[in-house]
């Protein structure tokens, strides 16, 4: 690479060729921590990977594999949409900051198709808090809404220690999203390991509320033995 950058080309990427899986890996690995530790720097390019051989899932996994270990460019033999899903979630999951939490989408979700006499819960914006919510209403089979707060990707808990989860953000995230236009009660279900803001939380929405089971897991039977 250093006589090629002599000449004057500066778009250089590397390629190991006839090299079978494995092999790549180590050389990838090995050509990106020599980079890295300025032990040779001419490894210091992006590099490309051909895969060609093989099932469509065959190649899909090679190229996770691929991406995992410091390939740049992946090359398949394939145009099959499904073969590209792994390699997207790999990548985004790969270059995602890791001080930024994952989040969803801070609104109102309907699970199932509820009405304007389902229950109504809020949680938080964190992606695995939410999913798990969301997972086991789903597994109720009781139509529920779930407002999400916005407590910047953190979960319950870490939300409420650091006063991102208290009445007045619940009362504002009630407002914005017009929760009273959806049912005819006013009733709201909180998580149960923030029961100790149900009293102030009353006093900020005029709604009456229903301290919900501490572990999601309870929430079927919860839904379905104590929501009236």
């Amino acid at each position: 690479t250093e006589k090629i950058k002599a000449e004057g080309v500066e778009d250089i990427v590397l390629s190991l060729d006839r090299l079978g899986l494995r092999d790549q890996l180590c050389s990838l690995s090995r050509m990106r921590a020599l980079a890295l530790k300025n032990t040779f720097r001419p490894f210091g390019y992006p590099a490309i990977s051909f895969i060609t051989n093989g099932s469509v899932d065959t190649q899909a996994a090679h190229a996770v594999a691929m991406i995992c270990k410091y390939s740049s460019i992946v090359v398949l033999d394939t145009a099959e949409p499904y073969a590209f899903l792994p390699m997207l979630t790999a990548a985004m999951n790969i270059f995602s900051d890791p001080q930024k939490p994952v989040q969803v989408e801070p609104k109102v979700y309907a699970i199932g198709e509820p009405d304007a006499n389902s229950p109504v819960m809020f949680t938080t914006n964190f992606s695995l808090t939410y999913y798990t919510v969301e997972s086991d209403v789903e597994a109720s089979r009781v139509p529920s809404y779930i407002l999400v707060v916005d407590t910047e990707g953190t979960s319950v808990l870490t939300a409420y220690s650091g006063d991102k989860l208290n009445e007045k953000t619940v009362a504002d995230a009630m407002a914005k999203h017009n929760v009273e236009k959806l049912v005819k009660h006013r009733k709201l279900i909180i998580p149960g390991y923030v029961a100790v803001m149900s009293g102030k939380l009353e006093e900020a929405t005029n709604w009456e509320i229903m301290v919900g089971p501490r572990e999601c897991s309870m929430l079927s039977k919860y839904l379905h033995e104590v929501w009236k």
